[in-house]
């Protein structure tokens, strides 16, 4: 059960039809995922979230786009986003992704929860020689 209701004829709203228009241009598809028809309730939210978006996932960078993607499967995991763990891993499999990536991938995320839950129910101090500030 949603929030907000996506608008009727979104693309009427010039702010959205430019977004919407570049999101089909930049990932060369037709339609849109969910996220994008919700955010068009707030044209200016989707306009920032796309520039992010783009910027960030849709822009070469020192990481390549699998990479991204399953760094973003990972945070999505942590975050109990089921949306994006969905959209993400599809995205991920699309590059590349594949079944023995995927197992490692949450062999890495279940074991950093638990070893974080440790570290934080222990309240372990760092060490010294991973804090930047004190190991020069």
């Amino acid at each position: 059960m949603s929030t907000v209701c996506p608008p009727q004829n979104a693309e009427s709203d010039p702010r959205v039809k430019a977004v919407f228009d570049d999101i089909r241009a930049t990932r060369k598809v037709d339609t849109l995922n969910n996220l994008w028809h919700y955010l068009a309730a707030t044209p200016g939210l989707l306009e920032e979230v796309w520039a992010d978006v783009k910027t960030v996932m849709a822009t070469e960078s020192a990481l390549d786009s699998k990479t991204k993607e399953m760094l973003y499967i990972a945070v999505s995991v942590a975050n109990s986003c089921s949306y994006c763990v969905h959209s993400h891993t599809a995205a991920a499999r699309a590059r590349g992704m594949t079944n023995d990536e995927y197992e490692d991938l949450l062999r890495v995320v279940t074991l950093a929860a638990r070893t974080n839950h440790l570290v934080t129910g222990l309240q372990v101090p760092v060490d010294a020689m991973f804090d930047q500030d004190q190991s020069s």
